[in-house]
C-alpha cells in the first residue's frame, strides 16, 4: 500500500467491523438522510430551525426507519438496538437528534415500556407517525437528578373516576421539556401518584398539553425555554398544570393500576423496588446519548483530521517544503489518543447496545433478572458518563487544533460544541452517573433496591462485608486467558502485551475499590455521621467507577479485534487498542507512580511508547476517521471536503445568501 492509499483507504473490513450488528440500519440511514433537507445549516434563527428539524422529523416519519423500536404488533418492528443505532446516526443535525429522542425514544418508549396494551393500540400507530407529537415530562426546576422527589402531584378522585394533575408551586414545574414549546400535543408526565390518601411515589400518566389547534389545554400553561446554547432546533419549555383532570385509564400501568374505587394495586410490593424497576426501562435514552455523543466526536474528529492532513504551516529546513499540521508531533499528540479512544468507546457502546437489545428481546442468557437489569443500568450510566465527557473535551480540543478555521461556523465545529454541552448533565448528570456506577460495585449491593441518597449507600456500607469482584463484560474466555498469560515487569515489549495492560487496568480497579470499601466500613464501624462518610469519600467513589469503566472500556475494545478476521484490519486496530491503553496509563501515571504499579523509567518508557504510535498512526488517521462512514455531506465543514465538494459547498451557500 502506498503513502497516498494508507492517508485515504481504510481495509473494507474495518467498515463492517464498525457498523456491526446493525449495519443495514446504518447504510440505511446514509440513504435516506441525504439530499438539500438533511444538509446541516449553519446560522438558522431559531424559529426556522425549528421548523426545519419538524420538517426533517416528519420526513423520517414516513420511512421505516421511525419504527425500529416499537412493537410490531402496531407497526414497529421489536428492535430496540436498532432504535438505538439509527439515533446515533442523525449526526446531520444534534436537534434532529434529540428531537427524534424525545419523540419516539423517551414519549414513545415510555408509552411502550410503561403502558400496557390498551394505551399501546391508542397511541403507538400515532406516536410513530407523528400524528401525535409527545413530550416526556419529567424533570422539574427543582428536581432533575433526584426524581423520587419530583413534586408534580396525581391524586386519584373516586367520584369521577379521573386524576387530578398539579403543580403546587414553580420549583415543581416542568422544565427544559422538549417539544413542550411549540409542537407537543401529550405528555407523558411524572407525579407522586395519591389515591385515598396514601402517596405511592413517583407514576406516569399521559396528559394531553394543546388541543388540535395547537391551544394549551384548560389548566395547561406552557411557557418556551428560549434561546439555549445550543440545540436551538429543539422546542424546549415549561409546562404547568392546574388542577388538569385526565380519566383512570390515562395512568401507564403496566406496574401499578388505580381501580375505579380507588384501590390501589401492583405486582411489586417495594415502593422503591417499582420505582426503580420502572425507571430501568427507561435506560434506553441513556444508552442512546451515549451513541450520540460517540457520533458529535465522530464527526468532529473527521473534520479535524482531515484538515491537519491538507493544512501546512511552515517549512521543513531540509526541502523548503511547508510541513502539513498532521506532520507534526504536537498535534498528533491532540487528535490521535482521542481517536483512539473513541474507537474504543465505539466497541464499549456496541456492546451496551447489544446487551439492551438481548435483555428486551429475551436473546441470550440474560433473560430478564433482576441482577442483570442492574448491571445494564450501571454500565448505561457508566458509558454515557464517559463518552459525553469525552465529546465536550475533544471537540473542544478538534477546535483549538483547528485554529481560526475551527471556529468559523461554517465549519461545523462551533455547533457540534454548543449542541453536545448538555450531553454531559441530561438523562443523568455525569458525576451523579458514576455514584451509581460505584454503588454497583460493592458486592451484593447491586441487587439492593434501597434509595439512591448517600445516606442510604453508607448506611448499607456500614453493615456489609465489602470487596472488588471484577465481573467480565466480553469476550469472558479470552480476557482470562490474555491475563493469566500476562508477563510481569520487564521490557518495554511488555506494554504492548494484552494481557499485561489489560490487568494493569484490572489491578488499578481492584485497589481503588479494595480502599473505598475499607474506607466505607472502617468510618460505619466508628459511629460516624453516615452523610458526612460518603459525602467525604465521594471522590473515592468518582475515582473507583472511573477505573472499572476504563477496564470495560477496553475489555470490550479486545473482544471487537478478536472478531475480525481480516488480518490488515486487525493490526490496525491492535496498534489503535495499544494507544488508546498506553494514553490512559499516562494520563493517569500518577497513581500509577504513587501506587508503585509503574516504575519511573516504566512511566517515562509508557510517554516514549504514546509518541511512537503517533507517528505509526498518523498516516492512517484520514483512513480511521473515514472508516466511521460519515459523508461529507453531513459534515458539512469546508475545511473537511475534497476541491470539488468545496466548491458546490460554496454554490449552496451563496445561493441561500
Amino acid at each position: 500500500m502506498t503513502d497516498a492509499d494508507e492517508r485515504t483507504g481504510y481495509p473494507p473490513e474495518l467498515r463492517t467491523l464498525l457498523d456491526g450488528r446493525w449495519r443495514d440500519i446504518r447504510e440505511l440511514a446514509r440513504e435516506k438522510l441525504r439530499g438539500e433537507l438533511f444538509r446541516p445549516v449553519a446560522g438558522l434563527g431559531m424559529e426556522e430551525h425549528r421548523e426545519r428539524v419538524l420538517e426533517q422529523l416528519r420526513t423520517i416519519a414516513a420511512t421505516e426507519m421511525a419504527g425500529h423500536g416499537f412493537s410490531a404488533d402496531y407497526g414497529g418492528k421489536d428492535d430496540v438496538g436498532g432504535s438505538v443505532v439509527a439515533f446515533e446516526m442523525l449526526v446531520c443535525d444534534l436537534s434532529l437528534m434529540v428531537k427524534v429522542g424525545v419523540q419516539w425514544g423517551l414519549f414513545g418508549g415510555a408509552i411502550q415500556a410503561l403502558g400496557t396494551e390498551r394505551h399501546h393500540a391508542a397511541y403507538l400507530p400515532r406516536v410513530m407517525s407523528m400524528e401525535l407529537p409527545g413530550c416526556f415530562a419529567m424533570t422539574e426546576t427543582g428536581h432533575g437528578s433526584d426524581v423520587q422527589g419530583l413534586r408534580t402531584t396525581a391524586e386519584y378522585d373516586p367520584a369521577t373516576e379521573e386524576f387530578v394533575v398539579t403543580t403546587p408551586d414553580d420549583a415543581a414545574r416542568k422544565d427544559y421539556i422538549g417539544n413542550a414549546a411549540r409542537d407537543g400535543r401529550m405528555a407523558v408526565v411524572f407525579a407522586q401518584l395519591i389515591t385515598q390518601g396514601t402517596g405511592h411515589g413517583v407514576h406516569a400518566l399521559l396528559v394531553p398539553i394543546r388541543d388540535a389547534d395547537g391551544s394549551p389545554m384548560p389548566g395547561v400553561r406552557i411557557a418556551d425555554c428560549g434561546p439555549k446554547a445550543g440545540l436551538n432546533g429543539v422546542d424546549n419549555g415549561r409546562i404547568w398544570f392546574d388542577s388538569v383532570r385526565v380519566p383512570r385509564e390515562a395512568l401507564l400501568n403496566r406496574y401499578a393500576d388505580v381501580a375505579p374505587d380507588g384501590t390501589y394495586s401492583s405486582p411489586i410490593d417495594s415502593d422503591n423496588r417499582r420505582f426503580f424497576t420502572m425507571l430501568g426501562t427507561l435506560v434506553r435514552g441513556r444508552i442512546s446519548v451515549a451513541g450520540g455523543a460517540g457520533s458529535a466526536t465522530k464527526a468532529a474528529l473527521a473534520i479535524a483530521v482531515k484538515y491537519a492532513a491538507v493544512r501546512r504551516q511552515f517549512d521543513r529546513p531540509d526541502t523548503g517544503e511547508e510541513v502539513a499540521l498532521l506532520d507534526y508531533r504536537a498535534h498528533q499528540r491532540r487528535l490521535l489518543p482521542a481517536l483512539a479512544r473513541t474507537y474504543a468507546l465505539h466497541f464499549a457502546q456496541e456492546e451496551l447496545v447489544s446487551t439492551l437489545h438481548e435483555r428486551h428481546s429475551g436473546e441470550g442468557t440474560g433473560g430478564s433478572d433482576e441482577r442483570g437489569q442492574r448491571e445494564l443500568e450501571a454500565r448505561a450510566a457508566g458509558i454515557k458518563a464517559l463518552s459525553t465527557w469525552h465529546a465536550t473535551r475533544t471537540i473542544q480540543t478538534c477546535r483549538e487544533a483547528c485554529g481560526g478555521a475551527g471556529y468559523l461556523e461554517e465549519n461545523r465545529l462551533p455547533q457540534l460544541k454548543a449542541d453536545t454541552d448538555v450531553f454531559t448533565t441530561f438523562e443523568g448528570d455525569n458525576t451523579v452517573l458514576l455514584q451509581l456506577v460505584a454503588k454497583g460495585l460493592l458486592t451484593d449491593y447491586r441487587q439492593e433496591f434501597g434509595d439512591l441518597d448517600p445516606l442510604g449507600m453508607a448506611r448499607f456500607a456500614a453493615g456489609q462485608f465489602l470487596g472488588a469482584v471484577i465481573e467480565r463484560t466480553a469476550a469472558r474466555s479470552l480476557i482470562e486467558r490474555l491475563v493469566s498469560a500476562a508477563p510481569g515487569r520487564g521490557d518495554e515489549s511488555d506494554l504492548y502485551d494484552r494481557g499485561w495492560q489489560l490487568r494493569l487496568l484490572e489491578d488499578r480497579e481492584k485497589h481503588v475499590l479494595d480502599g473505598l470499601a475499607r474506607r466505607l466500613r472502617r468510618a460505619g464501624s466508628s459511629g460516624s455521621d453516615a452523610f458526612e462518610v460518603f459525602n467525604a469519600a465521594q471522590p473515592h467513589v468518582l475515582s473507583a467507577a472511573r477505573a472499572h469503566m476504563e477496564r470495560v472500556v477496553l475489555e470490550a475494545f479486545v473482544a471487537a479485534i478478536d472478531r475480525c478476521s481480516d488480518k490488515e484490519t486487525r493490526d490496525l486496530l491492535d496498534r489503535v487498542c495499544d494507544l488508546f491503553v498506553l494514553s490512559a496509563v499516562e494520563e493517569d501515571r500518577a497513581w500509577f507512580l504513587e501506587h508503585e504499579r509503574l516504575t519511573a523509567t516504566r512511566a517515562k518508557t509508557v510517554t516514549q511508547q504514546v509518541d511512537r504510535l503517533c507517528a505509526q498512526l498518523s498516516p492512517r488517521a484520514e483512513a480511521l476517521v473515514d472508516a466511521f462512514g460519515l459523508p461529507d455531506e453531513w459534515l458539512a465543514a469546508p475545511i473537511a471536503l475534497g476541491e470539488e465538494e468545496r466548491r458546490r459547498s460554496g454554490q449552496r451557500a451563496a445561493a441561500r445568501r
